[in-house]
């Protein structure tokens, strides 16, 4: 079984890359947000749980996330493995994460992190806004996520670094140049 964290700062490609490593390796994908719509849409009890917190404006917490991860799993316990997209976003979800995969005997093979300079990030992330029409994300909000990921979430990256799970892959150039590296890492996992 092959379960890849697939990291990186808002403008990475983490969804583009996420698409291509799904395809080549037949994961499923397991991403947050997806997760909880569809338990909201289902109106499951972890749903409901998180459609309150959301009504309010609030972050749904942790273990409301873990548990629709958990059953996510679960409903898909003979999948060759899992990719996950948009999660842990802090040391306190990786080891909680961590904590229930050790349970169900999934480990984490591998976190890659998708590494793209600042400007880059910045340039890909406002053409992405013109093509989408996405009012939203101005200059000084993408500027925000992008700190908002450098101080919160970065750091889960030395927390794989000391699991030995770790692989850094440069994430500028072309896509197919970018997948045939991440490609290489997960193809290093395996030997």
């Amino acid at each position: 079984m092959l379960n890849i964290l697939l990291f990186g700062p808002p403008g990475a490609g983490k969804g583009t890359q996420s698409m291509k490593i799904i395809k080549k390796y037949g994961l499923e994908h397991v991403s947050t947000g997806e997760i909880l719509r569809s338990e909201i849409t289902r109106e499951t009890p972890l749903g409901l749980e998180a459609k309150k917190y959301m009504d309010l404006g609030k972050l749904v917490p942790d273990e409301t996330v873990i548990g629709m991860i958990a059953c996510k799993l679960t409903e898909n316990s003979g999948a060759k493995g899992f990719i996950f997209d948009g999660f842990p976003r802090n040391c306190d979800q990786a080891i909680a994460l961590d904590k229930m995969l050790q349970e169900k005997g999934i480990p984490i093979n591998l976190m890659i992190a998708l590494v793209v300079d600042y400007d880059v990030l910045i340039t890909r992330l406002l053409l992405r806004s013109q093509k989408e029409n996405r009012s939203d994300d101005t200059r000084e909000v993408i500027e925000s996520r992008i700190k908002l990921y450098k101080e919160v979430t970065e750091p889960v990256i030395e927390y794989y670094k000391e699991k030995k799970k770790f692989s850094s892959v440069n994430g500028e150039g072309e896509i197919d140049d970018i997948f045939e590296r991440i490609v290489n890492a997960i193809e290093n996992l395996k030997h």
